[in-house]
């Protein structure tokens, strides 16, 4: 799989770059200014525990690629790397804490698109800034969405969940999330012709629970969310965001197999740490993760919840997470979805 742009955003994405706060974003600078910038602050790091936050409960992609990464850190470098989970309020909470900490390198965040670009386009006010606040660090993986319904439900295909949606507007009810869940939703019942209630949860694995009790009628979220519920027969998984089958779900078709020819959506995650942590040990942390995850063990841990490794540097990410704010912000105007 290779990660692509749809073509279907290109009349949007140019309105999406003229607007104002796209074009203060792009013209940032690579990566935030920097204090401390000293080789001796890398030398002695880390010298004690290392924070890493997560916006979403355990359970989700993020969370599990934070306590791969953790460990393998931890054997690295000699320090405990202790995860904490910060989950709600569309990733806030989480957010703010790594903003406001000491930009000393004890407190890093594995984060998703959700807070760091989605978040952007969706709210029309942030309590924190998804660029200026946080340094880059390094790139990690990407992977598909996938749509899921109750086991109970009356649902094979996603057919037919387009025919009962056109036929009860505004009675299916979706769990989301995240902003990015929401938004990804919505692009798809646009494109299908169907109004739904989108029922906001403090990440995909609440929202999935939710589903397998029929809460709500169907939900998109990361396939680490759903693999366990689809697999003990709890929820069935209907299609695919991306451009390719799962392997390890091969008989469920893409989106765009069954019709939504540019649909392609998915989610990613990297690392990243206050403004201003001194560059030395960004560039430290930088090396270690890139080098982690394009070794054998992430490649097997990745590949078992279908995910694509493309690891990079800090400026790397940075440029890529300008690009991705200006991506959801085309999707999310393709599907009529105003700022909250």
């Amino acid at each position: 799989m290779r990660y692509q742009w749809m073509d279907m955003w290109k009349v949007a994405r140019r309105a999406a770059l003229a607007a104002s706060s796209m074009v203060a974003l792009a013209t940032l600078s690579p990566l935030p200014a920097i204090a401390g910038d000293t080789a001796g602050a890398a030398a002695a790091y880390p010298a004690k525990p290392v924070r890493i936050v997560v916006s979403f409960p355990p359970g989700t992609g993020s969370d599990s690629t934070a306590r791969f990464l953790a460990q393998k850190l931890e054997a690295r470098f000699g320090q405990p790397f202790v995860v904490e989970n910060r989950p709600g309020a569309n990733s806030f909470i989480a957010a703010q804490a790594v903003a406001r900490a000491d930009p000393d390198g004890y407190t890093l965040f594995v984060a998703s698109n959700s807070p760091m670009a989605t978040n952007a386009v969706q709210f029309k006010s942030l309590p924190y800034d998804p660029v200026k606040d946080f340094a880059p660090v390094a790139r990690l993986y990407y992977g598909a969405m996938v749509l899921s319904v109750p086991a109970s439900s009356p649902y094979r295909t996603v057919q037919d969940l387009i025919r009962d949606g056109k036929a009860r507007p505004g009675k299916l009810s979706y769990g989301s999330g995240s902003a990015s869940y929401q938004i990804a939703t919505e692009l798809f019942l646009k494109q299908a012709g169907v109004k739904a209630v989108a029922i906001p949860y403090k990440g995909a694995a609440p929202a999935v629970a939710d589903l397998a009790g029929g809460q709500v009628d169907f939900a998109l979220s990361d396939y680490t969310a759903a693999a366990a519920l689809a697999q003990t027969g709890k929820t069935r998984i209907l299609a695919v965001t991306g451009d390719k089958r799962l392997d390890v779900q091969p008989n469920v078709p893409t989106l765009q197999e069954l019709g939504f020819k540019d649909y392609y959506m998915v989610n990613w995650v990297s690392l990243f740490a206050p403004a201003h942590t001194p560059r030395p040990i960004v560039d430290k942390l930088s090396q270690a993760a890139v080098e982690i995850f394009n070794g054998k063990e992430a490649a097997e841990f990745i590949g078992r919840t279908n995910g694509q490794i493309f690891a990079g540097g800090a400026d790397v990410l940075r440029q890529f997470q300008l690009d991705e704010i200006k991506r959801w912000s085309a999707a999310a105007t393709l599907a009529g979805i105003p700022k909250q």
